[in-house]
C-alpha cells in the first residue's frame, strides 16, 4: 500500500491528514519501525499494530488535523503505559499535513513506489487475476503482461500496470512469474528472463512433469545449472492441494514474500547476480 500516495490524494482534495509512523520499536511490539498509519477526519489507512497504542495515537492525530507544521513524538512502554501484553517500547512520530505539504507528499509517494519490489507477471488468466487481487495490499509494483487483446479486466488494483508488449520490453529488474495461456510462450519468457541477471527468481505455474521438461529444454538452449537454480516450478505450496485460483494465488503470494525477504536480508545463493546482493545489503 502506497500510503504517501493516499496522503497526496487527500491533500489535493483539500482534506488535511496526519501521518503516524513507528520510528523505533524495541522488544516485542505489534509493528516494526517504518510502519505507518494515515489519519483523516473520516477515518484512517494503514496500521501501527492496533490495540490501545493505535487507538490513542489516532486520538492524538485527530487533535492535530488541519494544524500546519505540527509534529509530535510519542514514546510508550506497551505494558506499563498501555496495559498491552507485548512488553516492548515504541516511539511514534506524528506529522500534520495540510495543503502546503502537497509537494512533500508527492515526493514521498514517488520514493515509496521506487522502493517497492517489482514483479513481472505474465498471463491474464484466472490465476493471474486472482494473484493481482492477492497482491493489491502487499508491497509490490506489478507489471502485468499478456499479448492478447482484451486479456485484462476493466479495473485493476492501483499497484498494477497492464502491458501488451513483447518479451524483450521486460527490462526492469525484479521477480518474474509465468502463467500464460501457451506453454511455448511460457518457455520463451523463462528463457529470456534466465538470460538476464537482473531477475532474482523466475517462477512458473505448472507440474513436476512440466518442470522436468522445461529444465531439459533450457539446458539444451545453453542455460547453466546456476541459471536454472533461479527457476522455480511449480510455484505455490505443495502442502495445499487445490486448483482453485484464489487458493493458488494465496500460496504464491506467500512464496513471493519469502523471496522478497531473501532479497532484504541478503539470504541469496552465491549464484545470484552480484548487483542484487549489493542492493540487498
Amino acid at each position: 500500500m502506497n500510503i504517501w500516495a493516499k496522503a497526496a490524494t487527500f491533500l489535493e482534495g483539500g482534506t488535511p491528514c496526519v501521518m503516524v509512523e513507528v520510528t523505533k520499536a524495541e522488544g516485542s511490539t505489534p509493528r516494526e519501525a517504518g510502519a505507518m498509519m494515515l489519519v483523516t477526519p473520516r477515518g484512517f489507512s494503514g496500521t501501527i499494530g492496533g490495540g490501545t497504542l493505535e487507538w490513542r495515537a489516532m486520538a492524538e492525530a485527530q487533535a492535530m488535523l488541519g494544524k500546519p507544521g505540527i509534529t509530535r513524538t510519542i514514546m510508550r512502554a506497551l505494558g506499563p503505559d498501555l496495559g498491552q501484553c507485548c512488553g516492548g517500547r515504541v516511539s511514534l512520530n506524528l506529522l500534520s499535513l495540510t495543503a502546503a505539504d502537497i509537494g512533500h507528499a508527492q515526493q514521498m509517494a514517488a520514493s515509496e513506489i521506487e522502493h517497492l519490489t517489482h514483479l513481472h507477471l505474465w498471463g491474464g488468466g484466472h490465476v493471474g487475476r486472482a494473484l493481482v487481487i492477492a497482491l493489491a495490499p502487499l508491497p509490490y509494483r506489478v507489471t502485468w503482461w499478456d499479448q492478447r487483446e482484451g486479456a485484462f479486466p476493466a479495473m485493476v488494483p492501483e499497484n498494477v500496470t497492464c502491458r501488451n508488449g513483447a518479451i524483450g520490453e521486460m527490462t526492469e529488474a525484479g521477480l518474474v512469474l509465468v502463467m500464460t495461456h501457451n506453454h511455448n510462450l511460457d518457455f520463451d519468457v523463462v528463457d529470456y528472463a534466465l538470460r538476464q541477471d537482473k531477475f532474482f527468481r523466475v517462477g512458473m505455474i505448472g507440474s513436476d512433469t512440466k518442470n522436468v521438461r522445461f529444465r531439459k529444454r533450457l539446458a539444451a538452449a545453453g542455460h547453466s545449472p546456476e541459471a536454472l537454480e533461479r527457476m522455480v516450478c511449480p510455484i505455490g505450496s505443495k502442502a495445499i492441494v487445490s486448483k482453485f485460483p484464489a487458493i493458488i494465488a494465496a500460496t504464491v503470494a506467500v512464496q513471493l514474500l519469502e523471496w522478497q525477504q531473501m532479497l532484504k536480508t541478503a539470504e541469496i545463493p552465491l549464484s545470484a547476480p552480484q548487483h542484487l546482493v549489493k542492493v540487498a545489503k
